[in-house]
């Protein structure tokens, strides 16, 4: 008999993982000894970086103590699960696991609890969406170049928010991480230009993510755009 999935969505929370996230939804129940209710509690931090090992963890209900746990992204594709990681509950209901996305994206993961047996029906817990970047090369400007009109039509000032990209339509929203800082901005401008930079921020978007100087951080093109001027486009 094949084992039917029992979803519980929950207020999981989303905690710290390989790296810090912005936010955090909830807390684990004080000490932790078990999943509150009786449902699957999962855990996993909100940003990862491609390739690079991203930590996940929970709790699961006292009787599920000892029992094997998967650990499940969707295929938005085709609508089915697959398995990216395993752990074993402890004997205080706690499982960690750590998983590794070889392509860029956003993903949907939840943590499967399977009881053992036929005459029980595997526990599914909430879903958590992480976000996985790309690591890339970027500048930042402003000073000196307030008042122009952007290659999109804006007007650039020390609060535009967005990008500079060579190719990216205008508008185009991108998601970028850096050190615990998280922010999805638009294209708003075409560059860099002269370096081996990919990508240009605006004194604003800069500040808002504590980036201070050419170097590296995570980024991640959306589908969705904003509207903006279709110069530069």
């Amino acid at each position: 008999m094949s084992a039917t999935f029992r979803t519980r969505l929950l207020p999981a929370l989303v905690a710290a993982g390989l790296v810090a996230p912005t936010c955090a939804l909830g807390a684990p129940s004080p000490g932790g000894a078990q999943a509150p209710s009786g449902d699957v509690v999962f855990t996993s931090g909100a940003h990862a970086y491609r390739d690079r090992p991203a930590r996940v963890r929970g709790f699961v209900p006292a009787g599920d103590a000892g029992h094997s746990v998967r650990i499940e992204r969707l295929d938005a594709a085709t609508g089915t699960w697959a398995e990216v990681a395993t752990a074993i509950a402890g004997a205080d209901g706690r499982f960690a696991a750590r998983w590794r996305s070889a392509t860029a994206g956003r993903f949907t993961l939840r943590a499967v609890v399977d009881p053992g047996g036929d005459a029980q029906a595997a526990t599914a817990s909430g879903e958590l969406t992480v976000s996985v970047y790309e690591r890339a090369k970027a500048t930042w400007y402003g000073p000196g170049f307030y008042g122009r009109r952007t290659a999109c039509g804006q007007r650039l000032t020390r609060r535009l928010a967005g990008v500079a990209h060579r190719t990216l339509p205008c508008g185009t929203l991108v998601a970028l991480h850096h050190r615990g800082q998280a922010t999805v901005v638009p294209v708003v401008d075409r560059g860099p230009f002269g370096t081996d930079a990919e990508w240009d921020l605006t004194s604003a978007t800069a500040a808002a993510v504590g980036f201070t100087q050419t170097g590296t951080l995570g980024v991640l093109p959306r589908a969705e755009r904003r509207g903006t001027p279709a110069s530069g486009s």
